[in-house]
């Protein structure tokens, strides 16, 4: 059996850890998967006019998303503020409204706050 540290570092090896498998899913395939349903969902609450859903090119310092080549997908639920990004080959996958810059500074939420957040949807 190998050990923790064993396997890190033939994770860190490997040329591309998007191929990495549960056995069911790559990382690659899990991470389609969050996008279209990331875009499913803030695409029904544009259409529905909820939560301010929105994307940008730009962070509310009107920054270009990691230098650029990046939009960020923005909601504001009930219980706080959800996020993520994305390349801008997907820019038309999410309907959503357009803003010059991100309407809201990140209020630090973490992927356990977003999980909450949407638990309490």
């Amino acid at each position: 059996m190998k050990t923790a540290a064993e396997v890190q570092q033939f994770i860190n090896e490997l040329e591309d850890k998007g191929t990495l498998s549960d056995g069911y899913h790559s990382f690659n395939e899990l991470y389609e998967f969050r996008m279209v349903y990331n875009a499913a969902l803030f695409n029904e609450f544009a259409r529905k006019g909820k939560y301010n859903v929105h994307k940008s090119q730009r962070h509310d310092d009107g920054e270009l998303c990691f230098g650029g080549g990046w939009f960020i997908v923005v909601a504001m639920l009930p219980a706080g503020q959800i996020s993520n990004h994305y390349k801008m080959e997907y820019w038309d996958l999410f309907k959503i409204p357009a803003a010059e810059k991100a309407r809201y500074a990140y209020d630090g939420h973490t992927p356990q706050d977003v999980l909450e957040r949407l638990k309490a949807l």
